[in-house]
C-alpha cells in the first residue's frame, strides 16, 4: 500500500526520496508494507500546537504518532476486517526540532529515518512509559535499525537509547 510523505513546512529543507527509500525498507522489515502510512513534516510552531492539543505539552517535540489501530499491544499486527483498515496511521515529524537537536557528528537524514522508525514502532503499539516497555521498544527499534543497516550500509541507533540508561 502507499507511503505518503508530506512536507508542510519551509524552515528546513527535506529530501523526501532518501527518507521514502529507507522507510519503505523499514516497513518491509516490520512486515507492514501492505498498510498505508502517512509521514507529515512540520515546523516547531505546528508540532508544538499538535503536542499541546493531544498531549497537553506546550513545547515542540521530535515525533508524534497517531495510530489508526489504537489498541494494539507491542508487537501485535493490525488485523484488518475491511480494505480501509489497511492503515497504520500518521507520524508527524518535527523536522525543525530534529534539525536543532542533531549533534555535529550526526547526519540529519539518518536522524529523520531513526525518528520516523521510532514513530512507526509507536503505531505498532510500542511505548516507553516504563522501563520494561522501553526495553521492549528499544530492542525492536535496534533490531529494525540493525537490519536496515545491513541492507543499506548505515549504522543507526534507536532514538530512545539513553531514556533509561541504555547504551
Amino acid at each position: 500500500m502507499s507511503l505518503v510523505i508530506r512536507n508542510l513546512q519551509r524552515v528546513i529543507p527535506i529530501r523526501r526520496a532518501p527518507l521514502r527509500s529507507k522507510i519503505e525498507i523499514v516497513r518491509r522489515i516490520l512486515g507492514v508494507q501492505k498498510f498505508d502510512l502517512g509521514i507529515i513534516c512540520v515546523d516547531n510552531k505546528n508540532i508544538q500546537h499538535i503536542n499541546r492539543i493531544y498531549r497537553g505539552r506546550n513545547v515542540p517535540t521530535d515525533v508524534l504518532s497517531f495510530p489508526f489501530h489504537e489498541h494494539l499491544k507491542a508487537g501485535e499486527f493490525p488485523l484488518p476486517e475491511f480494505p480501509d483498515d489497511y492503515n497504520l496511521g500518521d507520524i508527524f515529524l518535527g523536522v525543525e526540532y530534529i534539525f536543532h537537536q542533531c549533534k555535529e557528528d550526526e547526519d540529519y537524514n539518518d536522524v529523520l529515518t531513526v525518528t520516523a522508525t521510532h514513530g512507526l514502532c509507536h503505531l505498532l503499539g510500542f511505548t516507553h512509559s516504563t522501563e520494561a516497555e522501553w526495553q521492549q521498544m528499544f530492542q525492536k527499534e535496534k533490531a529494525v535499525l540493525d537490519e536496515l543497516g545491513r541492507r543499506t550500509g548505515t549504522r543507526l541507533q534507536p532514538l530512545t537509547r539513553d531514556l533509561f540508561g541504555g547504551s
